[in-house]
């Protein structure tokens, strides 16, 4: 995408630049408003896709809050790190039936599909009786997720012009900032006040907004096969089953996480067997070895999210046992990182910031590794908790400069008949890492006596080992962001790739 510093100034018919509005010397050529995405033709399109987003941001920001106190009623500790990589192990189904689905008929009906999975996997989640059942309905609202964020990139890439796209990308972390203030502080509070199921089942009635508000425009605007599909073409069930596969797979290394005997081998065994050659299938030939351009595009995806999210899954978890705070409190202490993530956004969409793209992203990658490698400090009572809050700001600063700018690069590296299975590739590298990671932390953290702790706990000390566990997760979480660092420096200089 050859977005420049005028990228953004309204065009003439002739192709002759057109004068700003308040300029002068103008002439006789008529004044054009600058383009953006709230603009006419893109207004009702790009709300719609704002608000899609919200749901998204609030349900993570909430459900983050509220899943100590929901493990411990179901006694369900030891499976702490179960209710966040179900989601991402299922959604990586969605992911790729998605990319297949768009590429063939479009993306309002993998959206519409999602965004129902979703809401269904809620009220699941918040009826559970047991926490495996709690695990169940996140997988559920997996693959609806895997199935609504493959469609929303597949929008961006069909429905607006190329100067308008890191804009449009921008709005997706713009989106978070709300929740990430609303979302924690409502969430706690509900839990406190009337129990943590509510967050959960309150949370399905904001589903009917977004389809009314999305899908009309969306149909207008980018539904049917992009331009040389072939819409007819039955769908590649073998990509289907090779993430059923890599789903499988994933779930088996999760399960052999959590369980430490010997005979956890074999599972392990299996799940590597399984996942190893159908991951290779599925993302672009060269990922794992950083090539340069979309490979290392898709591979750092994988890193930058991974890293973070493990080291963000676990925050609440350590204030409330490590450090005695209330559930609102340690939720209280993501709420800064959408801001920071929305501003990090917001600099990479600039023009001006183009011809450094690779440079904001190994940028980016340091403030997330400091940020990450800050956070265990916290454990040490002396260390004042606001520390760890502009610890996290600092590292969703990073990821906003770096999850935004990759998308931005897919998308110019994907031809338009190509534009799901690529984005399908990098949000399962994203999620994949996600499910990894999580697997590998929780084997840590219950190894180390982190499954012993109680939502209940006030402080530090109560089981031997606790601190250490949480250590340990962020002393894996920072070297993974650290490798990222590496790959940033290979993300360029490929070329357009299926």
């Amino acid at each position: 995408m050859g977005v420049n510093e005028e990228a953004t100034a309204g065009t003439v018919p002739d192709g002759k630049a057109a004068a700003e509005d308040g300029g002068s010397g103008g002439g006789d050529l008529p004044r054009v408003r600058r383009e953006s995405p709230l603009s006419g033709p893109h207004r009702a399109l790009t709300l719609g896709i704002v608000s899609v987003v919200l749901l998204i941001a609030f349900e993570a920001m909430a459900v983050g809050t509220a899943m100590p106190a929901a493990a411990d009623e179901l006694r369900g500790i030891s499976l702490y790190a179960y209710a966040f990589s179900a989601y991402f192990t299922t959604s990586l189904v969605g992911m790729v039936a998605s990319g297949q689905w768009c590429d063939r008929r479009g993306p309002v009906p993998p959206l519409a599909t999602g965004i129902l999975a979703f809401g269904a996997g809620l009220v699941l989640s918040g009826t559970a009786v047991t926490m495996w059942i709690l695990v169940l309905g996140r997988a559920v609202q997996g693959v609806g997720g895997g199935l609504v964020i493959v469609a929303l990139y597949v929008t961006v890439s069909r429905a607006y012009p190329e100067e308008l796209k890191p804009r449009v990308l921008a709005a997706f972390a713009a989106s978070w900032v709300v929740p990430s203030i609303v979302g924690p502080l409502v969430s706690g509070t509900v839990t406190e006040q009337l129990g943590w199921r509510w967050v959960f089942l309150g949370i399905p009635v904001l589903v009917v907004v977004p389809l009314a508000v999305m899908v009309p425009p969306l149909r207008r605007r980018a539904s049917g096969p992009p331009e040389g599909a072939d819409g007819g073409r039955p769908p590649d069930r073998r990509r289907i089953w090779l993430a059923v596969t890599v789903a499988l797979g994933a779930a088996l290394l999760q399960y052999a996480g959590q369980d430490l005997r010997l005979l956890a081998l074999l599972p392990a065994a299996a799940g590597a067997a399984l996942l190893v050659p159908a991951v290779r299938a599925l993302l672009p030939r060269g990922t794992f070895r950083a090539a340069r351009g979309l490979p290392a595009v898709v591979l750092l995806r994988g890193v930058a999210a991974g890293s973070y999210i493990v080291a963000e899954s676990f925050v609440p978890l350590m204030l409330v046992t490590q450090r005695g705070l209330s559930v609102t409190m340690a939720g209280l202490t993501l709420a800064a990182g959408g801001g920071s993530w929305a501003l990090g956004s917001f600099l990479q969409s600039r023009p001006r910031m183009e011809p450094h793209r690779q440079t904001l992203i190994r940028a980016g990658m340091v403030l997330v590794t400091l940020g990450i490698g800050y956070a265990p400090l916290v454990l040490v009572h002396s260390v004042p908790v606001w520390t760890l809050v502009a610890a996290l700001t600092l590292s969703c600063l990073g990821m906003g400069l770096v999850i935004s700018s990759l998308s931005v690069l897919l998308l110019r590296l994907s031809a338009p008949e190509e534009t799901g299975r690529n984005s399908a590739a990098l949000q399962v590298s994203d999620n994949l890492s996600n499910v990894l990671l999580l697997a590998v932390t929780g084997a840590v953290f219950a190894a180390l006596g982190g499954g012993s702790v109680g939502a209940e706990s006030s402080g530090a000390g109560e089981a031997d080992g606790e601190p250490v566990a949480f250590l340990m997760v962020y002393v894996v979480s920072a070297a993974v962001a650290a490798l990222g660092i590496l790959v940033a420096g290979r993300i360029q200089g490929g070329e357009r790739r299926s």
